[in-house]
């Protein structure tokens, strides 16, 4: 079969069968992603930096069947997430030519899971969007509309994934960067429990431990056999959360037992659109008619006051990364360097106390206490991913610094309510791809389980994605030869 073909159609579980056959060629897989990327980057500007010179390197010494995904191309988000040789940016023009000469352990475990790094991709400065816009990179846009957002912080990997450039890339998620942008561009995104995944070297924990790495997919196994491949503390790492006793691609053979679904259509103060609503309960009739029971909820959740905790711990790392990046490079990052949004948060939060700093993260760990309990009768939570449509270009890229916090906040979160509660209480969640709006624009369904049971999640997503596929539907910018 044509090489394109199969990128079409197949997901890097089924591209990386090709490979052990030995019917494809890493090398010859490689170019086509590569033909691929340059046939849609003019239009979605996701790439951050190619890596094709030592991609291809890679690809030669690639061997079969050496790792689940041997073979196949994939992309890291240029977020805290270094890859040898290769420039992080984090999105920010402060960080200028900075190339990092040590690699994230999570990156090395992609690679030991035999995938071909052939570049990053676009992330907003520092990850505090919901939205892929930033001065370095300018604007991510949505495959299945350009004057659209991708979503943020990881929508350079969503944009790529849907458009079927890549079947999946990886991202990180601190609020919701990884389900905010695959319900933004129709694909499956997963964020892990707290501790399952390695933050190290570079990381003890990202903002406190709401912060996770893990991937964007276009299907349920790809994101289930990668964390098979990942999972697990790193050398030195401060905590970790349990390890399933079976792997978590086994979860996917079989439907769930009939789960008890606590529906929340509303979180906080702002209103949740008439199309998500009828997202989210679509999404909720799916779920009843496999078998599930859903009960409409009310969460005990205080939003506006949660999320001055939660922007204290960012103000306060925030400050600690561009801190200790005026130190790597000898001389202070100026505010002019930074953009507005930054500079907003730092003024509000960057100069907290420790106090402040350990109130705040005891308040969310007492958070997480509160919903642990709530889920005592509870199998899964079901939320709408995000508020509203995927948001136009330009509306969450800030470039005023004299909004107050509380405005910027309001701004951010009005959009996504509901993700930044599960970084907290450090629980799996997951968006899945059910629901288009009537202008054709992805909006997920977001799922949360209990912590440490991503297996629940998975076999639900599989369940759903049987009974409802989605990678049958390909946005108007896409690399298919079909």
């Amino acid at each position: 079969m044509d090489i394109q073909n199969l990128l079409d159609i197949e997901d890097a579980t089924g591209l990386a069968e090709w490979v052990r056959r030995g019917d494809v060629q890493p090398g010859e897989l490689l170019e086509a992603v590569i033909d691929r990327i340059e046939r849609v980057e003019p239009q979605l500007n996701a790439v951050a930096e190619r890596l094709y010179d030592a991609a291809r390197t890679a690809a030669l010494a690639s061997r079969p069947g050496h790792g689940v995904f041997a073979g196949v191309p994939t992309l890291i988000k240029d977020l805290f997430s270094p890859v040898n040789g290769a420039a992080m940016t984090n999105g920010s023009q402060a960080l200028g030519g900075f190339r990092a000469d040590f690699e994230a352990e999570h990156v090395s475990r992609i690679r030991r899971a035999g995938c071909v790094i052939l570049g990053t991709s676009t992330s907003p400065e520092f990850g505090t969007s919901y939205s892929t816009e930033s001065n370095r990179f300018g604007a991510t846009r949505n495959p299945w509309n350009i004057g659209h957002s991708a979503g943020g912080s990881s929508g350079g990997a969503a944009a790529l994934v849907a458009a079927r450039v890549v079947p999946f890339a990886h991202g990180n998620d601190g609020g919701g960067s990884l389900r905010v942008p695959a319900s933004c561009c129709g694909v499956f995104g997963l964020k892990p429990s707290r501790g399952l995944l390695p933050s190290g070297p570079m990381v003890g924990e990202g903002w406190a431990g709401m912060g996770t790495p893990h991937a964007i997919t276009l299907s349920v196994r790809d994101s289930a056999a990668l964390l098979d491949a990942t999972a697990g503390i790193d050398l030195g790492a401060p905590y970790a959360a349990p390890l399933q006793a079976q792997p978590y691609v086994t979860a996917l053979q079989r439907d769930p037992r009939p789960l008890r679904i606590a529906l929340v259509e509303q979180l906080g103060p702002w209103p949740t659109s008439g199309e998500s609503v009828e997202a989210v309960r679509q999404a909720a009739r799916l779920c009843e008619s496999l078998g599930h029971r859903v009960e409409p909820v009310s969460l005990p959740v205080a939003l506006p006051a949660f999320l001055d905790q939660v922007f204290t711990i960012i103000g306060a790392s925030t400050r600690h990364y561009v801190d200790v990046l005026g130190q790597m490079r000898g001389f202070a990052v100026q505010p002019e360097e930074l953009e507005a949004r930054t500079r907003i948060i730092l003024r509000s939060k960057g100069d907290v106390s420790g106090a402040q700093y350990a109130g705040a993260v005891e308040w969310i760990h007492a958070l997480g206490r509160q919903l642990a309990v709530f889920m005592q009768d509870y199998d899964l939570i079901l939320t709408p991913t995000l508020a509203r449509e995927p948001v136009p270009i330009g509306e969450l890229d800030l470039q005023d610094d004299r909004l107050s916090l509380e405005e910027l906040i309001e701004r951010f979160h009005s959009y996504s309510p509901f993700t930044a509660l599960f970084n907290a209480s450090g629980q799996p969640a997951m968006s899945v791809p059910l629901y288009w709006s009537a202008a054709g624009l992805p909006m997920g369904a977001h799922f949360a389980a209990r912590f440490g049971e991503e297996s629940t999640l998975f076999a639900l997503a599989g369940q759903l994605e049987r009974a409802q596929p989605w990678r049958g539907r390909i946005p108007p910018v896409n690399a298919c030869r079909l």
